[in-house]
C-alpha cells in the first residue's frame, strides 16, 4: 500500500476540509498515478469531492463507520473490514488519499509515500507526519522543482523501512 499526499513546507495537508493549494501539475500527477488503481479514504474526504461522488476511473474504498452502502464505491465499517477489502488488490495498486485520520492510521502499513512538497505555508489546520524526521522513513527520490499556479513543488518518494503487516 502507498499513500499519496500534497504537503506544505510544514507538512500541512488541509484546512476547512479542503486542500491548501490549487496545483494543476499535482492534480495531473495524481490522476496519472492513481487512474485505474484503488484509492482508500475516509468519509470526510469522499464528502469533500464535488457532489460527494467518488473519483472516476478508480476503485474507491471508503472507511465510514456507520456509513450506508453505496452503489458508486465500497463502504467499509472498520479497519478490519478495510484490510480484508484491500487484500483483494495488489499492494502497489492501493493508494491512501486522505484525510488526516486515514493517513495517520494507515501510514505504518504503507510501503511508500508519494509526497508533493509545496514550498509555501498553506496555513494548515491538519498535518501529515514529517517523514524527513521519522526514523522509519527515508526519501529515496526527490524530483526537480517545478512551477505550477505560482507555487514551486517537488515530487518526492519516501520508503518505509519497516512497514507493518495488515
Amino acid at each position: 500500500m502507498k499513500a499519496i499526499v500534497v504537503v506544505d513546507k510544514n507538512w500541512g495537508i488541509g484546512k476547512n476540509n479542503d486542500l491548501l493549494f490549487r496545483l494543476p501539475a499535482d492534480m495531473k500527477h495524481f490522476r496519472e498515478t492513481t487512474s485505474g488503481k484503488v484509492v482508500v479514504m475516509g468519509s470526510n474526504t469522499l464528502l469533500s469531492f464535488p457532489e460527494g461522488k467518488p473519483l472516476k476511473n478508480r476503485t474507491n474504498i471508503v472507511l465510514w463507520p456507520g456509513g450506508e452502502k453505496r452503489e458508486d464505491c465500497t463502504v467499509v465499517q472498520s479497519l478490519e473490514e478495510l484490510f480484508c477489502e484491500i487484500k483483494k488488490y495488489l499492494p502497489q495498486d492501493v493508494f491512501v488519499v486522505g484525510g488526516a485520520m486515514m493517513y495517520r492510521t494507515l501510514l505504518p502499513y504503507c510501503e511508500e509515500v508519494i509526497a508533493t512538497k509545496a514550498d509555501a505555508d498553506g496555513g494548515a489546520q491538519v498535518f501529515f507526519e514529517n517523514l524527513d524526521e521519522h526514523p522509519d522513513w527515508e526519501c529515496v527520490e526527490a524530483g526537480e522543482p517545478l512551477e505550477t499556479n505560482g507555487y514551486t513543488i517537488r515530487f518526492c518518494t519516501y520508503r518505509n523501512k519497516r512497514p507493518a503487516a495488515y
